[in-house]
């Protein structure tokens, strides 16, 4: 691999008597690595139906090292949402936030959301989740992934940084802002981020990382959190934007992050993590609001049609026992279960809020894939549960009809685990899998 000298003067100056060592890291393949997903599953129940090892990595006790040749496209695993693909230090920055359940959390650069997926595990579907992703394009996918990984308190918007904090000022107990940055730490494992480089790169990117931190400031809670993380070695992009933040925003301060892993950050209780330490590198900030900022955002009102509310509330009751939700839209022909206590959604761009319980097909309603990926098969009236051997399992992740004796909707479900949906009748299931999501 050819650095820029530019790049690796830069480092050597950081690093000194260590730029030996961070050197022979690009004479190695970068690592790779997943995290379970306690949505879906236990990491026992993952472990099982992993053709490797588990291998805890110090970043996130969610995730394991994966070996080098891990691909988890075709894996039944990664369909069902019990695991999410990721490098292995990319956990950190979530690590840091340490989001608790019942509390709203807003991932302001979230596609295509690894963090967000990590988030959504540890609010255990309690309080709020909101990722927003300004690049409208790069949405579908944190969509896909947070339906997969079965989150039910998501709000998913594409809106500019300042329009939708200032819309949510002090509605968050956490705010995380994942910024995009001259990509220095994703060197290894990325030949486009190196590609795009240039000397110039760190100053464009620490004046767009000032303009969003500002912004991601209005919408943190007094007494709540904002973490800056970063994918970059870049001093300017790093210690010189945070010093900048506190210039500006003296209801913030800076506070002390106590990890077992990384290291400290130059000159400051910041963490920066290099190849040495087991990942690739990034650069994380805790802020603690100090300073007032009170909510001002107002009650969603969801709005469903009488007859769509009714043919809604009967296909629940057909998928599901137990009482109906209470919060429903109809939004762009897709009933919705929306999540409790949201905030008036108008003016920010969202795309999605909740669950898609079922499209509207003239008088009727057909389930969405979402809602089945949300519920576990206790919550489900009729499952299939297939082991990871069993032809049928294979042959459903293909988009095949399979044999089943139940009738109706049925979940088909692997080592427990929900994973997709048909309807059955006459001995056969009628395959309901997205055909984007199917194997080939």
């Amino acid at each position: 691999m050819e650095l820029p000298q530019a790049f690796l003067d830069a480092m050597k100056a950081q690093l000194g008597e260590e730029y030996p060592a961070f050197l022979a890291c690009y004479e190695e393949p970068a690592r790779k690595g997943l995290r379970f997903n306690p949505l879906k599953c236990t990491k026992e129940t993952l472990e099982a139906c992993l053709p490797f090892p588990w291998e805890p990595t110090p970043f996130s006790p969610l995730a394991s090292y994966a070996p080098g040749d891990f691909k988890p496209g075709p894996l039944a695993a990664h369909h069902a949402g019990m695991c999410y693909a990721q490098e292995p230090s990319a956990a950190a920055a979530v690590t840091v936030l340490d989001p608790q359940p019942g509390e709203r959390v807003l991932d302001l650069c979230a596609a295509p959301g690894g963090k967000s997926t990590q988030i959504a595990g540890l609010l255990g579907n309690t309080g709020l989740l909101w990722s927003n992703e300004i690049v409208r394009s790069r949405a579908g996918a944190l969509l896909s992934n947070l339906e997969r990984m079965g989150a039910k308190n998501a709000v998913v918007s594409s809106c500019h940084p300042k329009a939708l904090c200032e819309g949510l000022r002090g509605y968050f107990h956490r705010v995380l802002v994942d910024a995009p940055c001259s990509g220095e730490g994703m060197f290894r494992r990325d030949p486009e981020a190196l590609s795009q480089w240039t000397p110039q790169s760190p100053a464009a990117c620490a004046q767009r990382q000032g303009a969003i931190l500002d912004s991601a400031a209005l919408a943190v809670g007094e007494g709540g959190v904002l973490v800056y993380s970063t994918c970059t070695f870049s001093q300017e992009e790093n210690e010189g934007t945070v010093r900048a933040f506190l210039q500006r925003h003296p209801e913030f301060a800076l506070e002390p992050i106590a990890v077992p892993f990384g290291r400290p950050a130059l000159g400051m209780p910041a963490l920066r993590i290099y190849p040495m330490d087991g990942g690739e590198g990034h650069f994380v900030a805790k802020f603690r609001r100090v300073g007032e900022n009170p909510c001002r955002a107002g009650a969603f009102s969801p709005q469903i049609p009488k007859q769509e509310r009714a043919l809604a509330q009967a296909l629940y009751q057909e998928l599901c026992p137990g009482p109906v939700p209470e919060g429903m839209a109809l939004v762009g022909g897709r009933v919705l279960l929306t999540p409790p206590a949201l905030p008036e959604l108008s003016g920010l761009g969202v795309l999605r809020a909740g669950v898609e319980l079922a499209e509207v097909r003239g008088k009727r309603l057909e389930p969405c894939h979402g809602f089945i990926m949300s519920r576990r098969p206790a919550e489900l009236r009729q499952s299939l549960d297939l082991s990871l051997q069993d032809p049928r399992l294979a042959a459903f992740l293909r988009g095949e009809e399979i044999d089943c004796d139940t009738k109706g909707y049925t979940a088909v479900c692997v080592a427990g685990v929900t994973t997709g949906f048909g309807k059955a009748s006459s001995g056969r299931l009628k395959n309901r899998y997205p055909k984007g999501l199917r194997n080939l």
